[in-house]
């Protein structure tokens, strides 16, 4: 059966009726999800899921936020594109450079190809974990490069302690928080972050060198 059949029978097709969708903007935000992973996997391009719905993946709270995160490679932005778009999916091309968006049942998909400043590697989605979500299994961001992509993201300009601090407090015991310290150097924000949890014995304190 020709993909975009088989998507549109699953109800991701971009004129899809408002009465479609679930009762309710967390469980949209996981069937659009759902569906945008799905087709992902059947042909075959390497991704990973971010953001708060690879949180909640991870055993975090089903408090998601305004869209669906996807990690692929830079290299592959115009294939992804091209699949979704085929499949009845509306993609855009945003201002910003470093990601593409969709739509999907009603709701926002970011596809990003540069995570914490970064290009997204193929190390990076080789490292992914397969997770359920919410009964789909995909490849999920660790929760080191999960955290560390918050972390990253931390500025001057936009550096929100309250919204992390609860996912760190529910994913600590599955991040290598050495590791997280590594990756964001001497970077003020995140530093001030990590103190404030090692405060709060959420963490263990910053291990000194021999």
């Amino acid at each position: 059966m020709h993909l975009a059949a088989r998507v549109a029978e699953a109800g991701c097709a971009h004129d899809v009726h408002d009465h479609d969708l679930p009762p309710d903007r967390n469980q949209a935000i996981l069937e659009a999800a759902k569906q945008v992973g799905s087709l992902l996997k059947r042909q075959g391009h390497p991704f990973a899921l971010a953001g708060s719905v690879a949180v909640y993946a991870h055993g975090g709270p089903r408090n998601l936020q305004h869209d669906a995160d996807f990690c692929i490679r830079p290299e592959d932005a115009d294939l992804v594109a091209a699949t979704l778009t085929e499949a009845g999916l509306q993609v855009f091309t945003p201002p910003e450079d470093w990601l593409l968006k969709a739509k999907c049942l009603g709701q926002d998909i970011d596809l990003i190809f540069e995570l914490a400043h970064q290009p997204v590697t193929a190390e990076l989605l080789e490292r992914a974990e397969e997770l359920s979500v919410d009964s789909v299994h995909m490849p999920v961001l660790t929760a080191t490069d999960l955290m560390h992509s918050l972390l990253a993201a931390f500025s001057e300009h936009h550096c929100d302690f309250g919204a992390v601090l609860p996912i760190a407090r529910t994913l600590r015991e599955k991040v290598d928080w050495e590791r997280v310290r590594r990756s964001c150097g001497d970077a003020p924000m995140p530093d001030a972050f990590l103190y404030l949890l090692e405060r709060l014995q959420v963490i263990a304190p910053r291990r000194e060198d021999p």
